[in-house]
């Protein structure tokens, strides 16, 4: 019996590119469809994942103190 290994694909971008592409298309879903619902939740997701980014910078920053 053969194993095969196990590959990774070697991820194309940054986290945060990744992020703010995915927020960019949100909202380029958003601004096609009709005032309601569903464009508000795209549009609120699209606001989570721009925090999201944020946090991620925040977090892995060189100047980042570890809590007393």
């Amino acid at each position: 019996m053969k194993i095969l290994a196990r590959r990774f694909p070697e991820p194309s971008s940054t986290f945060e590119y990744r992020l703010a592409q995915e927020a960019l298309n949100l909202r380029q879903q958003a601004k096609e469809m009709p005032t309601g619902i569903r464009r508000s939740e795209l549009l609120r997701k699209a606001r989570q994942i721009d925090v999201a980014g944020e946090v991620n910078k925040w977090l892995t920053s060189p100047g980042l103190l570890a809590p007393l």
